[in-house]
Order: C-alpha cells, then sequence, then structure tokens
C-alpha cells in the first residue's frame, strides 16, 4: 500500500465551527468533501534559534512538492491535539524524545477547497534530524531572515505559511 493510499485511509475526527466532535471520517473523505477536521502545526527551531523549513515529497495527499515553514499533519480520531502534535514532530523530523512541543493558538483554516482547525505549536529540537524520505524531500534549518529572503520565492503550503505569519505576530513581529 503506498503513503498516499495509508494516508487516505486514516481515520479522523470531524468537527462542528465550535471544535466539538460531531462524527468521524476517513482522512480521504474528509479531504474529498471539505469536512471540517483538526490538524497541529509546530514551528521547529533548533537551540541556534534557526527555522525547520523542508519541502514536501511529490506524494503527499495535499500540497505535494511544496516547502513548509511547520511541521505537523491531522490529528487523528480520538487523539487529542497534543498527542497529535508530538507524534507528527517526531514522524516528520525523525526524532524520539522530543520534549513536548508548546501550545500557543488554535485558528479555524479555511479555503475553498480545505477546511480545518489548526493548533499551533513551538518546539526547540537539539536532537539530530533525519526527516522521513516519504514525507521530506528536501530540508534545511534558516535563520529568520534567511527564511524571509526565500518565501517570495518559495511556493509554500498556505496553511503552514499562515501559522508562521501568525506566530510572528503572536510573538509581536512585524
Amino acid at each position: 500500500m503506498t503513503e498516499q493510499a495509508r494516508s487516505a485511509d486514516e481515520l479522523l475526527d470531524i468537527v462542528d465551527a465550535d471544535d466539538n466532535v460531531i462524527g468521524r471520517a476517513p482522512r480521504g473523505e474528509a479531504m474529498a468533501r471539505r469536512l471540517r477536521h483538526r490538524c497541529t502545526s509546530v514551528q521547529v527551531r533548533d537551540p541556534q534559534g534557526r527555522i525547520f523549513v523542508h519541502r514536501r515529497t511529490p506524494v503527499k495527499l495535499i500540497f505535494p512538492s511544496m516547502y513548509d515553514v511547520v511541521v505537523g499533519g491531522v490529528v487523528g480520531a480520538g487523539e487529542s491535539y497534543d498527542a497529535g502534535a508530538l507524534r507528527e514532530a517526531e514522524e516528520e523530523l525523525g526524532v524520539r524524545g522530543l520534549p513536548a512541543p508548546e501550545s500557543r493558538f488554535t485558528f479555524l483554516y479555511d479555503s475553498p477547497q480545505h477546511s480545518w482547525f489548526v493548533r499551533v505549536y513551538e518546539v526547540e529540537c537539539a536532537l539530530p534530524v533525519r526527516p522521513q524520505p516519504e514525507e521530506v524531500e528536501w530540508w534545511d534549518f534558516l535563520t529568520a531572515e534567511e527564511l524571509e529572503r526565500r518565501l517570495p520565492d518559495w511556493d509554500v503550503v498556505p496553511d503552514g505559511l499562515e501559522c508562521h505569519r501568525r506566530l510572528q505576530t503572536w510573538h509581536g513581529q512585524p
């Protein structure tokens, strides 16, 4: 079974406008029918304060081959945001023993194609990263200045970029 097929079969909680669970559906169906669900986004920094950035592989179910400035993904059915954030961060970074990501805020990401609540986190990773080749095609840690210089030239995952911008505002940065 391909990574994309496994991903499409993952069971998600479907939520209402107040983020209350109202049902469950396979991820592929949730995406195809634009059913509102839950996701996590974790901005990862190394001990020098550089931000982990990566390009997604072409086989990703959504936003294939795009750059991202956060790691994360869907929250599984019955899973908490906090557990999902840690699981997704460890999976995408290829590490074990990551400190618990710190929750910052939650918002509704709503576009014509997608609808999900995003809980945004931050974490420092001092461990050597080994990103999953099935999920991450390229990666690096960039300073905030380097990242801002590159963003205009990159095709960036839209909800990840929104998380990044909202984190900047949360930290009082322009």
